[in-house]
């Protein structure tokens, strides 16, 4: 019998964990393949967790999690470079330390592609960092 995914928030546990999941990548697809902005809200322990984490596995390619799902075989599964903040591993005692863990972060984004980050004010290096993945992709 598989085991209730109880404060499971990582959905590569949950599949490999032989825990009960209910499919919902019809609505991920569905999300995904629209062409407008999307801004996702929902209240606490609502699986916001779960479905940014279910986006990563997809945007990282990794098909074979996906077997018995409604979007296994309707996604063209390839890697695309990924930002993923997670802003529970982001130190939020002051401004100061949180700008310095924030940038702490996007460095570690840069050096996972091999970017060398050329400024440290936050908001122009997050765009800098989007604007390099961009380029990369344009040239596969």
């Amino acid at each position: 019998m598989k085991k209730l995914p109880i404060g499971v928030q990582d959905y590569k546990k949950i599949i490999e964990g032989n825990y009960v999941y209910v499919d919902k990548t019809k609505y991920i697809y569905d999300l995904i393949s629209s062409e407008v902005p999307i801004f996702l809200s929902r209240p606490r322990r609502f699986g916001k967790s779960l479905t940014v984490s279910t986006l990563y596995y997809i945007f990282k390619g990794e098909k074979e999690l996906f077997k018995d799902t409604y979007i296994y075989d309707r996604w063209e599964f390839k890697e695309y470079p990924i930002i993923k903040l997670d802003m529970s591993d982001v130190t939020l005692k002051n401004i100061e330390s949180f700008e310095k863990s924030l940038n702490n972060t996007l460095d570690k984004i840069y050096n996972s592609y091999n970017i060398t980050p050329d400024i440290d004010d936050i908001p122009t290096k997050f765009g800098n960092l989007i604007e390099e993945l961009n380029k990369n992709i344009k040239k596969e």
